[in-house]
């Protein structure tokens, strides 16, 4: 009986020896070797988000790896080229001097203008006008410290290197009647007189009233209120927000036909004289164009127009400021207040229009009119 006892001592032994031996054998990870792992991952991750959010450097006009020089251009004070194209009656011979600045997506072949004034009044009155690359664009070098201010300040020394004197007038469309509000902030002693046709509004200007800001903000399809908001709020995420492919960005830097009223729409089936220089637009990569465009366009402002004196206090100049009452990228409702504040500006509202109304025949002669000669 003894020996029986043993040997079922012996077997259960045996057991409880191999169920410890089982649990000791199970797999374990080494000491700290899982937070470890979860550093590494959180780092590779952070390798991969920042190298998502850093835009490529620019293909600059004229280095060996970017395209070639076609254009005519002053070199800056800051080292920077500014390239132009000169329209109209030479210089030399004109009796109104113009800067013509383009919109969103443009460069100084899209002086529209100029390519729709009628060579008539052109000879009649005597008018030159110079269109430029805004920097990032065409040929024009890039300008990583581009602000509200130094736009304004090319302006200026491209007139003094092409000898305008020392008045002249300036005229943008869409993004780049912000410059023009620039220019009346910072040189308006060089002005005689300026033209905004269809300014981009910045919703973040201080002196509108929120429900106005708000309202019209809200107009834009989502995807282009998300495009601002990171434009306005984190800057830094801008080239990557428009790059992504997991939620829509700009519908205005896409192209798309939903931003376009219906005469916008008819006026783009009749144009095709951009196909021969669309591509130079953002050959120099969108970030230094396009999203740059962005961050200092809808980012914080060191004044508001609205604040702005006027220029010409004894009439020796005028500004005014067109814009279409069926215009989808831009809402009027903002122009109305802005020219409400400012009476000082000659504001025309035209019916029916879009936002690419001054390509309608006979548009731009009408404002030149209105501009130079006080015409109503």
């Amino acid at each position: 009986m003894a020996g029986g006892m043993n040997r079922k001592i012996s077997a259960a032994s045996a057991r409880a020896h191999t169920r410890k031996a089982r649990q000791k054998s199970s797999f374990q990870l080494p000491p700290g070797l899982l937070k470890k792992t979860v550093v590494l991952l959180f780092v590779g991750f952070l390798a991969w988000a920042y190298k998502a959010i850093q835009a490529p450097p620019p293909k600059i006009c004229g280095s060996p790896d970017g395209p070639p020089v076609t254009a005519p251009r002053i070199k800056l004070s800051d080292g920077r080229h500014l390239a132009y194209k000169e329209h109209g009656m030479p210089k030399e011979m004109a009796n109104y001097k113009i800067v013509y600045v383009h919109g969103f997506d443009a460069c100084r072949h899209d002086a529209v203008i100029a390519e729709t004034l009628s060579p008539e009044i052109v000879e009649e009155l005597g008018i030159y006008i110079v269109s430029i690359d805004r920097p990032g664009y065409g040929e024009s070098d890039p300008n990583p410290k581009k602000t509200v201010k130094s736009m304004a300040l090319d302006v200026e020394e491209l007139a003094d290197q092409l000898g305008l004197g020392s008045k002249f007038y300036v005229i943008g469309f869409s993004m780049g009647g912000q410059v023009i509000w620039s220019c009346l902030k910072y040189i308006p002693h060089r002005l005689a007189g300026a033209g905004l046709i269809a300014p981009v509004v910045n919703y973040w200007w201080p002196g509108f009233p929120a429900n106005l800001s708000t309202e019209a903000y809200y107009q834009q399809f989502r995807q282009d209120q998300w495009t601002l908001r990171v434009a306005h709020y984190t800057p830094w995420l801008t080239y990557w927000w428009n790059t992504q492919k997991w939620f829509p960005a700009s519908s205005v830097a896409a192209k798309s036909p939903d931003i376009l009223s219906p005469q916008d729409k008819e006026i783009l089936t009749k144009q095709s004289d951009r196909k021969s220089h669309v591509d130079q637009v953002r050959q120099q990569g969108e970030y230094e164009s396009l999203h740059r465009d962005m961050i200092v366009g809808f980012g914080s402002w060191e004044f508001s127009p609205m604040d702005l004196e006027n220029p010409f206090p004894n009439n020796e100049g005028s500004v005014h400021l067109w814009h279409g009452d069926d215009d989808w990228i831009v809402p009027v409702k903002l122009q109305r207040y802005i020219t409400q504040r400012l009476p000082w500006i000659h504001y025309h509202e035209l019916p029916g229009a879009g936002h690419l109304f001054p390509h309608m025949d006979g548009t731009c002669n009408t404002m030149i009119k209105q501009m130079l000669l006080g015409e109503k």
